[in-house]
């Protein structure tokens, strides 16, 4: 048997077709590490293309999504996709290498000895069938992920449209002059216009590619929010406390989305709170990596059995639905906008005793981040 393995050791040729952020993933990774330390019986050889910079590979092999791994020697080609490459190509390893075994014995399988009653071809058949299956479950995610990142984008859009509109009606009240109205629209409208180019290149762009973080003075982002949405604390005798260390180290983030953060924050705080209450916003530097940020209220609160739930897209609290607006989208967009900074965001909050939002942001380290 060992001689019949040295002569009939082959080649194995795979093509491995993944863009370079899917080559991260676990199970690829662990594909990739089995077929260059494993002795699987074959000489393999692996490469590896980027379908965006040799798309031609994907109408050559006819993929309908990516990562796949594609089997070019021996013959017949066989292509791999969808959420378990590594497993099928585990079990098919097998199954060539029984083949290999056999033909180097000058021996031949029947085709009902190959799995039972199931004929070779009709392994083959299960095989492809499994392969759209997971193909399908790829464009779905896909199409999943694009509808949620675009109810995202609106989701922003609504922020400057809100203060644009808050503007308007202190002008109109003669609480602000016609220059600081004419200043709050248009960086209102220069806020629009990034957010409607950040929808365009959702098509073709992850979401998370869209940020950019950058050396900020997080205390001044939150001076800005409070102003911008004093029309909903002013007129109603809500009190902000805020507790900003003249100290706090400057932290490394993307401006627009972190004041995104905040504002959504700020707002669903004021909007459960009473009239005549109050509202808190915090900066602490726990450590040398983290700026810690709490948002308290004296609102409702929120039953500790909702306080993941909320943070999911589309969850409202029943409790909530129907007196006001709040807790769908917008707390949904500020765990991604956090949990693609690095950090973290989470409720502490009792029924009746209001809610505490804390998130942490990571400190601006000068060296390696410049």
């Amino acid at each position: 048997m060992d001689g019949v393995k040295a002569n009939q050791r082959q080649q194995l040729q795979l093509l491995l077709v993944a863009a370079r952020h899917q080559l991260s993933r676990s199970d690829l990774r662990s594909m990739i590490q089995f077929l260059e330390n494993e002795d699987c019986g074959f000489n393999v050889t692996l490469q590896m293309a980027d379908p965006s910079e040799q798309p031609e590979l994907l109408e050559l092999h006819r993929l309908v999504a990516t990562p796949a791994l594609i089997k070019l020697s021996p013959t017949p080609k066989q292509v791999f996709a969808g959420s378990s490459i590594f497993q099928q190509l585990q079990n098919w390893i097998t199954r060539w290498q029984q083949d290999i075994v056999v033909t180097g014995l000058g021996l031949s399988l029947r085709p009902t000895e190959l799995d039972g009653s199931r004929t070779q071809r009709e392994l083959q058949l299960e095989d492809q069938l499994l392969v759209l299956r997971q193909e399908n479950e790829t464009l779905i995610d896909r199409l999943n992920a694009q509808e949620r990142t675009l109810r995202m984008v609106a989701h922003e859009l609504r922020t400057p449209l809100t203060a644009a509109v808050l503007a308007l009606q202190s002008q109109q009240l003669g609480q602000i002059n016609i220059e600081h109205f004419q200043d709050v629209v248009k960086r209102r409208l220069d806020e629009i216009e990034l957010l409607s180019k950040d929808l365009l290149e959702v098509k073709s762009t992850k979401w998370e590619d869209l940020f950019n973080p950058q050396n900020l003075d997080l205390g001044n982002i939150a001076a800005e929010a409070i102003l911008e949405l004093e029309k909903l604390w002013l007129d109603r005798n809500i009190e902000i406390r805020t507790d900003i260390p003249s100290d706090l180290p400057k932290v490394f983030a993307d401006q627009r989305r972190m004041r995104q953060v905040l504002l959504n924050l700020l707002e669903n705080a004021l909007k459960f709170t009473e009239d005549g209450g109050e509202v808190s916003l915090t900066m602490l530097h726990r450590t040398s990596h983290w700026v810690q940020v709490s948002i308290c209220d004296n609102g409702p609160g929120i039953p500790e059995d909702e306080q993941e739930r909320i943070f999911l897209d589309r969850v409202r609290l029943p409790q909530t639905s129907v007196s006001t607006s709040g807790f769908g989208v917008g707390l949904s967009v500020c765990r991604r906008i956090v949990e693609v900074h690095g950090g973290k965001i989470w409720v502490v909050s009792e029924p009746d005793k209001g809610a505490c939002f804390y998130l942490t942001v990571p400190v601006w380290q000068r060296n390696g981040q410049e």
